[in-house]
């Protein structure tokens, strides 16, 4: 099957590849958006009951209403938000189809999936970054007792918990696992909870820390993983702690293979952000632009979904001027 006739492919329908389909929508232009997964599929892994750290308006794609029940919307009300988004606009959206391979040619691009061989005018990728975790690299973490994600606190009921790191992740994490019955202990590589944890969390977890509900070492990391315990270094030495779970929560990080692939430049530092005109999104690839988080390369705190909707019309601003 070949699509010969693309103006514009989408690769990642997240929030901000809906909204770059929307603007494409809106210009009459011929798109199709690729994604690998489910839609929005980094929010769908989010655990069960997250809530942003963003106003509902500030996640509003394309002058749509989001309407939550709180200030601060859950993952299932964005969820919602994002799919009638998508339904009701009748968006082209191809769901778990995978992009394998992306080739510039005379008059555009090459683009083969798992299903499919497309041609394409112009290419923008919004792949997020929510696929690859920051591993902790020490021996044992291969075990099926250390995860990288978290859904829910319930099957951490009654069992010893590591929870590593100190981001709104872990320390959601933490405390779901906390109240859930489960015995909870931080290990943290700073000397504190991190600056960015939502204000209305900080003194939830510092309080439980405070009084000794949930056990933290700071500077500290986990050495090794044993089938029943985890030896880790603090200021204080070596301890070894008795354990059933880790949950690793110490950050993703963009998969940086089709970008690699197709010719994108990238800064020369340990950051590796992509080289992009920020006026325009369009990368040292002509044709091929970036939106969203993958701007950011390693600095996966830079942009996100209040900062980068915006991303959608510049890039399609150009596409329809060129």
């Amino acid at each position: 099957m070949k699509k010969l006739d693309l103006d514009v492919l989408i690769i990642g329908a997240g929030p901000i590849g809906i909204a770059c389909a929307l603007e494409c929508k809106k210009r009459n232009l011929n798109y199709l958006v690729l994604e690998k997964g489910a839609l929005t599929n980094s929010l769908f892994n989010y655990p069960l009951n997250m809530s942003f750290f963003s106003s509902s308006d500030k996640l509003e794609i394309d002058d749509i209403p989001f309407i939550s029940n709180n200030p601060k919307p859950t993952r299932n009300e964005a969820l919602e938000y994002y799919r009638r988004v998508t339904t009701s606009k009748a968006l082209n959206i191809n769901l778990y189809e995978k992009v394998e391979d992306l080739k510039k040619i005379e008059n555009g691009f090459n683009i083969q999936s798992n299903k499919a061989t497309y041609l394409a005018k112009k290419v923008i990728i919004s792949t997020g970054f929510y696929d690859i975790p920051n591993l902790l690299n020490v021996p044992g973490e291969d075990s099926p007792k250390v995860v990288h994600y978290y859904k829910e606190a319930h099957p951490f009921t009654l069992q010893d918990v590591i929870v590593v790191g100190a981001s709104n992740s872990s320390v959601d994490a933490a405390l779901e696992i906390y109240r859930k019955g489960g015995n909870v202990t931080m290990v943290i590589r700073g000397k504190s909870i991190g600056e960015r944890v939502k204000y209305w969390v900080k003194p939830d977890i510092v309080n439980r820390i405070e009084e000794g509900s949930i056990k933290a070492y700071f500077n500290s990391e986990i050495k090794e993983i044993k089938p029943t315990e985890v030896i880790i270094k603090t200021p204080n030495g070596e301890q070894t702690l008795d354990n059933d779970y880790v949950i690793a929560l110490t950050g993703y990080h963009p998969n940086f293979e089709l970008l690699d692939t197709v010719g994108i430049e990238f800064s020369e530092d340990e950051k590796r952000i992509p080289s992009y005109n920020s006026e325009t999104m369009e990368t040292n690839i002509e044709g091929l632009y970036l939106a969203g988080v993958i701007c950011g390369g390693m600095e996966t705190h830079k942009w996100f979904i209040e900062n980068s909707r915006i991303h959608a019309k510049m890039i399609i601003d150009h596409i329809s001027q060129s």
